[in-house]
């Protein structure tokens, strides 16, 4: 559910308690912002309760971007900016050369990819501080995504000289001679938008760094890519023989490979590629091959779309019909994985799908003809599928009624538990004193919450129906 709120509109995340919604109907990306409350760039995944204590990684980066790229697009709502700020600055030193986890320790594991992405949101609170004249924190930005960036050009570990894929990031160091298909949405981005930004001055390492962010793509994609089924393995590795790459097909013409090919990692490759492309110098001698790339996925992936409900697949290849084995896989004598539940559409990969369609399509990267139908219809998919279908609607309401009795209340810190169903809303109220004093305002408090909920543009709900809350339960 987490990546379904992060990226079916390219910008969905947190909210926080300060921050107003709009008389207007709010579109779904603002309500996917604001209905959380928490602060919290995990989505309550760690049980965090406020930005200060939210970790470094991947997750919580690509939240934050959404959220600030959100504020691109609403730039009235400054609370935006400043809950990615605040999350940015809680994890950074003064000069910009340290960024901490939650234990104070360092962020960016050895060759670790999945901790690089966070950094992109440095690009846009730098010219944002720059703009405002407050040349300290854009400096500070700037070293920290110019530290992210040589970490993985000079320190990464690569696939070595003389194995097939030489030069190739590996996905962590634990994985020698990896390269999945995600990694490449967790380095190349933040690598290309610091070559964009900052990379100029320096002629020959710009073309040489965007010559490397290029080989990235060409490398996975010539190990991966099966065009009879037009579509990537997820994963390859150039020693198939290794224990870590129990994986592995170990023979024919895929040898290395992932032996499915997986959803959610099409999807971070597909918007890996058109997150570059918005960057990359159509000059460079690389940049018609990664378009090609480009067109070859989005092109596969416009084949296995589901023709019933306009998104995809778990396993792209197949529907519901497939079930796993229940034999799970065997590794050095155990057995893990053990199931038979069946393919499903997946929330997440469809997301991102419609996300690289619609900015390919706007950057003139893929045929406006071909595929605004095939974006029309996943992003209806998404909405009817995974917006209206898993009900998320009602779990956004049921946010923004918890937020209204905090208010109303004034008892959230004496909240233990709180669930609305069917218009009752019950409450497990930690102190007996506290419950006792609200159970004799209970008329009056539901009163309230329902003045409080029909001010509130985030809620969905027909009033014409009666009111939302018709009783409390305090227990």
């Amino acid at each position: 559910m987490l990546k379904l709120k992060t990226l079916i509109l390219g910008a969905l995340a947190i909210a926080l308690a300060s921050c107003t919604a709009q008389s207007e109907t709010p579109t779904y990306a603002q309500r996917m912002v604001e209905s959380h409350g928490l602060g919290d760039f995990y989505c309550n995944r760690h049980y965090q309760d406020s930005l200060s204590h939210t970790g470094w990684d991947y997750v919580s980066g690509l939240v934050a971007n959404a959220v600030l790229k959100s504020w691109e697009q609403y730039p009235d709502k400054q609370c935006y900016y400043d809950a990615v700020k605040a999350f940015a600055d809680f994890s950074l030193n003064e000069d910009g050369s340290f960024i901490s986890n939650t234990k104070g320790g360092n962020a960016l594991r050895p060759s670790n990819i999945d901790d690089l992405p966070a950094g992109n949101i440095y690009f846009t609170l730098y010219r944002t501080e720059l703009e405002k004249g407050n040349t300290v924190d854009a400096e500070r930005y700037k070293a920290a995504a110019t530290m992210i960036r040589n970490k993985l050009k000079f320190d990464h570990s690569r696939i070595a000289p003389g194995l097939p894929g030489e030069g190739g990031f590996f996905h962590k160091a634990v994985y020698p001679n990896q390269m999945w298909l995600d990694g490449l949405f967790m380095g190349s981005p933040i690598y290309a938008q610091w070559q964009y930004n900052f990379g100029t001055g320096d002629e020959a390492d710009n073309e040489a760094s965007w010559s490397d962010i290029a080989h990235q793509f060409k490398t996975i994609h010539h190990y991966t890519y099966n065009p009879d089924v037009q579509l990537n393995y997820h994963a390859w590795s150039a020693t198939p023989e290794d224990p870590n790459s129990f994986w592995a097909q170990q023979e024919g013409e895929y040898k290395g490979c992932s032996p499915e090919f997986w959803g959610r990692g099409m999807g971070w490759y597909f918007a890996a590629l058109v997150d570059v492309l918005e960057f990359m110098p159509k000059e460079h001698a690389d940049y018609e091959a990664v378009v090609k790339i480009l067109n070859e996925v989005a092109a596969g992936l416009a084949r296995w779309q589901d023709e019933e409900s306009g998104v995809w697949y778990q396993l792209l290849q197949h529907d519901a019909t497939v079930k796993a084995d229940n034999a799970g896989d065997t590794v050095e004598g155990k057995t893990f994985n053990i199931g038979e539940q069946p393919n499903y559409l997946e929330a997440s990969a469809s997301c991102i799908f419609t996300y690289a369609y619609l900015k390919g399509i706007r950057l003139g990267l893929l045929d406006a003809a071909t595929y605004t139908p095939v974006a029309e219809k996943a992003y209806a998919g998404c909405v009817k599928e995974f917006i209206r279908e898993m009900r998320l609607s009602a779990g956004l309401n049921e946010q923004r009624i918890e937020e209204a009795w905090t208010k109303v209340s004034g008892a959230g810190m004496y909240t233990l538990d709180i669930r609305y169903d069917k218009g009752v809303l019950y409450c497990t109220i930690n102190s007996s004193m506290v419950r006792n004093q609200l159970y004799f305002q209970k008329d009056v408090l539901v009163e309230a919450l329902n003045e409080e909920l029909q001010k509130d543009a985030l809620l969905t709900w027909d009033w014409d129906k009666g009111p939302c809350v018709k009783s409390l339960v305090l227990r």
